[in-house]
């Protein structure tokens, strides 16, 4: 499939004239076309709850996950990828973002690497790669041949391949085992990827990682209690989510911080089951650090 007929690079009619709009007008264009988008990635749960139940298995038994892509996908897959460490308490290497051209490639665009397959699966072989661990290819086009290469190399090792693109049966979707392709339609600028292929990537990666740290135990209700209380800021949202969680009133939420060894998942265990923090512990080590589970469960010895 030539360039030209993407569906990404197709002119959008709703935005035709959009040079000679006043201001509110041209930014009233833009917002109505950014509603498709939501809609678009609708349609594509199945796929992606195939991805986040591969993911989850792959780290419930030593592997990890990787993004991989060029210029606008590649800067979204390592954005997503940072923020699971602070958001989760994730390990730094659990998920990983690789981009085309390297670190220098996030801030000032470098696309001549793109073109080349060798370069993406050699990237990927950099990190380790392995078959326990899962690789998403992100490419709007579909066609980037550096994240192609990627795949063809994931594939080789016998690992889940996941691609996310924007255009009907495209290349990437064609190569990996799960095909997750939210259409858009047309940018409002045609070509301009990091617009509305680019929200829609973005929706998808926040689904991926957020489904499976849910599913993985990282969160309790709607709470993010793997936040680590490194600051101040941190450390008041800490007791926040203890309060909520263990129904309890902000200073004793304090008090069980402390009590925990600063451990969020531990004080609200330790509130919720009337337990000390050895058995709090054992407790989530036995359930996986679900906290629901360890509420309930028994520990194999008390403190003692």
């Amino acid at each position: 499939m030539n360039l030209a007929s993407l569906l990404t690079e197709q002119v959008n009619a709703a935005s035709e004239g959009i040079d000679a709009l006043p201001t509110e007008r041209v930014l009233e264009v833009i917002n109505a076309e950014d509603q498709r988008i939501a809609d678009a990635v609708k349609l594509e749960i199945p796929s992606i709850a195939k991805a986040v139940d591969a993911i989850v298995d792959a780290m419930r038994n030593s592997g990890r996950l990787f993004y991989i892509g060029a210029g606008t996908s590649g800067r979204l897959g390592v954005l997503d990828a940072a923020e699971c460490p602070p958001t989760f308490n994730a390990a730094p290497d659990l998920v990983q973002g690789i981009i085309a051209g390297g670190e220098g490639a996030l801030a000032r665009a470098t696309e001549t690497t793109e073109d080349d397959p060798a370069i993406g699966a050699r990237d990927l072989q950099a990190r380790g790669f392995t078959k326990r661990d899962v690789l998403v290819g992100i490419a709007a086009s579909g066609r980037t041949p550096y994240v192609l290469g990627a795949v063809e190399e994931a594939n080789r090792c016998g690992a889940v391949t996941v691609g996310i693109s924007c255009t009907p049966d495209s290349e990437l979707s064609a190569a990996v085992a799960i095909p997750i392709a939210p259409l858009a339609g047309p940018e409002i600028l045609a070509g301009s990827t990091r617009m509305k292929a680019g929200t829609a990537t973005k929706l998808v990666l926040n689904m991926l990682t957020t489904a499976t740290f849910i599913r993985l135990g990282y969160v309790y209700g709607n709470l993010m209690v793997n936040v680590q209380p490194k600051n101040a800021k941190l450390v008041d949202r800490a007791r926040r989510i203890i309060a909520q969680a263990a129904c309890v009133d902000y200073e004793r939420a304090g008090a069980l911080l402390e009590a925990s060894g600063n451990q969020v998942r531990t004080a609200i265990v330790m509130a919720r089951a009337g337990t000390g923090r050895a058995e709090a512990e054992q407790r989530l080590a036995a359930c996986g650090g679900r906290i629901s589970e360890a509420i309930v469960s028994r520990a194999t010895k008390t403190d003692g």
